[in-house]
């Protein structure tokens, strides 16, 4: 009997849901070529969900996602609902409770992709970045003290603690140890600075670090960090950072790739439930008009295979992504490929299938 994934789908808002098919054409062509099988579930949760019940995740349903191999989500972000709703209570929400304590992010530039910076190629640009995903400045401590006054105070408290430090370094290292590329691990931090949090950050890195004597421990300082992307991308293999950190650097490091239409990422509990998305975000302007780069979310859809254990199907996903930018495609920008959302995602699946 074929090995069964449940695989919970999210849609999303703009133009999630048709990336999202792309990606799942591609998906059930690995399935059929590699022998296992998806049962997909589909969720409506967004914002036209929420603007019609006011809810955007109803009750219940954090535990039904938990019961999942993996999840599949195409975007968030609705241009009648206000920034932060569908943000905090939808894709934050997921994160926190089901424990998605690592952000993944691949760095890679594909053949055939326009990189902008100076004689910088594919050979240059192949790191990841695993950003703490569950703490910092995201964990939402603080306050406003006499909001709208000429006294106001406003206080955002990063929130570090020992476990969630070190088990996001430990999966860093065994990332990089697996990668077994340069056997290098940076990291990212402002010790020179923020002296409370990354004291622990940067003790927690070197103690572990004993642990892995094939790794080489790398530090650097954030600021420095994002001249270097520009400057010798070459030199990173991966990078471990906190939550705010992270997200600085990544879309740094998406822009370098090639920008938001090839960035792909996962949301990582190595104990539960996945959660894998394109890094761009739901581009309402574009939907329903057939002309949205859907290459990102198939990326996903490769990342979802991996960790799921299916690593020649997910390699295949990649590998054919690779055949379409360095020979099909014109441009990654929307409108601009030379082909339509269903045809890039068209191609792709023959790749795999064949």
């Amino acid at each position: 009997m074929p090995k069964t994934y449940n695989i919970a789908v999210i849609g999303g808002d703009g133009t999630g849901p048709e990336v999202i098919a792309e990606g799942l054409k591609v998906l059930n062509a690995a399935s059929g070529k590699f022998g296992f099988k998806l049962n997909l579930t589909h969720f409506d949760f967004g914002g036209e969900r929420y603007l019609k019940s006011g809810e955007t995740l109803p009750e219940g349903a954090v535990d039904e996602l938990r019961k999942f191999d993996a999840m599949y989500l195409g975007a968030i972000g609705h241009p009648d609902v206000k920034p932060g709703i569908l943000e905090k209570g939808i894709l934050l929400r997921l994160r926190f409770e089901l424990d998605q304590y690592i952000n993944l992010r691949p760095v890679k530039l594909y053949p055939g992709i326009d990189c902008p910076l100076k004689d910088k190629g594919p050979e240059h640009i192949d790191f990841v970045v695993v950003r703490e995903n569950t703490e910092g400045l995201y964990a939402g401590a603080g306050g406003v003290l006499k909001k709208g006054t000429p006294d106001e105070v406003a206080v955002q408290e990063s929130i570090n603690t020992r476990k969630g430090v070190e088990r996001c370094i430990r999966y860093a290292f065994e990332y990089c140890k697996k990668r077994n590329k340069m056997n290098k691990l940076t990291l990212c931090g402002k010790t020179n600075v923020l002296t409370f949090a990354f004291d622990l950050w940067e003790r927690t890195f070197y103690e572990v670090a004993k642990e892995y004597p094939g790794i080489k421990p790398d530090y650097a300082h954030v600021d420095a960090i994002t001249m270097w992307f520009v400057k010798n991308p070459e030199w990173f293999d991966v990078i471990v950072t906190d939550n705010m950190f992270g997200d600085i650097i990544t879309d740094l490091g998406a822009m370098i790739q090639g920008g938001m239409g090839i960035a792909a990422g996962g949301n990582i509990n190595p104990e539960g439930v996945s959660m894998f998305e394109p890094i761009g975000g739901s581009a309402p302007k574009y939907k329903g008009k057939n002309m949205i780069n859907p290459l990102a979310a198939i990326c996903a859809g490769g990342m979802m295979l991996e960790h799921l254990g299916e690593e020649k199907a997910g390699r295949s996903i990649e590998e054919a992504v690779m055949k379409v930018t360095g020979k099909h495609l014109k441009s990654l920008a929307a409108g601009q490929m030379g082909l339509t959302t269903t045809e890039v995602g068209d191609l792709v699946a023959k790749f795999v299938a064949t």
